[in-house]
């Protein structure tokens, strides 16, 4: 064997199908070879001396390096760590589940112009898909509306009712995304469709990806950390109740706060 490499992303994790192009030092290239599922590039012997490595995959910023071919015709360029197109990065491509005993979906409205009330939806499921370029990626999710808690059952029943929700004409709330693009190292903004009390409008989330790592059930999991803001009378959710001083009740605008680990395959763990 002559070269080897292994390509990876900053996290670890396999580049499958990068490519490494060697060219000697009249820029002529001699050698081609396309990493295995593992990220492994292997390559045959080459004449001993200096050669330049060009390390590209789909999705990813191309890097250069340079090779030291041995008399025995052997080079190692060791681990090449390649970074999503723009210097954004996303787990590694395909279908991630989201995992809703490990995630969190929360909401923040003021409360009398003074306070703030917490509430999380408690049921809800989604997938996203991770494609090879990070720009055609998709997310879907679903929320069952009845499912909102705010640790007071009265003021739950009142955002269940027509008032707010009403969850007997809307029971789900849906988001799906229509496009999305990168913000920053490890931040992209979700352009997307939210469903929402019967009322279908723009939405978008500001997405940081925080990483990816094994479980202990054997599986890949990602995560991610989202947020958006929502106008209640964008979604028809007028009511309005005024108390003293002209301050209303509960505020216009609400905060969305989503904690997500979704597990790499089509289902969770367990599953059928």
């Amino acid at each position: 064997m002559g070269l080897s490499a292994r390509i990876r992303t900053r996290d670890g994790w396999a580049v499958q199908h990068a490519v490494v192009t060697l060219t000697d030092m009249r820029g002529t290239q001699v050698l081609r070879a396309e990493a295995d599922e593992e990220g492994v590039v292997r390559g045959d012997s080459l004449a001993p001396g200096p050669y330049t490595a060009i390390i590209t995959a789909i999705g990813y910023a191309p890097t250069a390096a340079t090779a030291l071919v041995s008399a025995s015709g052997r080079a190692d360029l060791g681990t090449v760590t390649l970074t999503r197109q723009g210097g954004a990065e996303l787990p590694p491509p395909g279908v991630w589940t989201l995992d809703p005993a490990h995630s969190s979906v929360g909401a923040v409205a003021r409360h009398l112009g003074i306070s703030s009330v917490h509430g999380r939806f408690t049921e809800f499921g989604g997938r996203i898909e991770v494609a090879e370029d990070p720009l055609a990626s998709r997310v879907d999710a679903v929320i069952s509306a009845a499912s909102i808690d705010t640790g007071n059952g009265m003021r739950d029943k009142h955002l269940v009712s027509p008032d707010f929700l009403d969850v007997e004409q809307h029971p789900e709330i849906r988001y799906r995304s229509t496009s999305v693009s990168a913000a920053g190292p490890d931040r992209w903004t979700v352009h997307g469709e939210l469903s929402l009390h019967g009322v279908v409008r723009p939405v978008d989330l500001d997405l940081a990806y925080l990483g990816t790592g094994a479980d202990p059930w054997g599986g890949l999991r990602a995560a991610f950390h989202a947020t958006a803001e929502l106008r209640r009378e964008d979604f028809a959710m007028n009511y309005n109740q005024v108390v003293q001083a002209g301050i209303s009740a509960i505020g216009a605008t609400l905060r969305v706060e989503l904690d997500i680990q979704a597990v790499r395959g089509e289902s969770l763990p367990g599953a059928g």
